[in-house]
């Protein structure tokens, strides 16, 4: 079993921030922190300490809700 202790970030816009909350707590990832800056956009912190699958399913997961560019 891999494990991995992973922080990362989120920019994200007022309709992502739910959807996104609600993906990564499902797979038990801790929001640290989340604040908003002005044009209105969200900042959102997480860390966690898991498999690395885990991580990457609920990773993967919270970023179907955001409205990124896909290539």
């Amino acid at each position: 079993m891999s494990v991995l202790a992973r922080k990362g970030d989120f920019v994200l816009t007022a309709s992502e921030v739910n959807p996104v909350v609600r993906a990564l707590r499902s797979h038990d990832i801790e929001i640290t922190a989340l604040h908003n800056e002005e044009p209105r956009l969200f900042f959102m912190h997480f860390w966690a300490n898991d498999e690395v699958s885990k991580l990457a399913r609920g990773l993967e997961e919270a970023l179907r809700h955001v409205n990124r560019k896909r290539e």
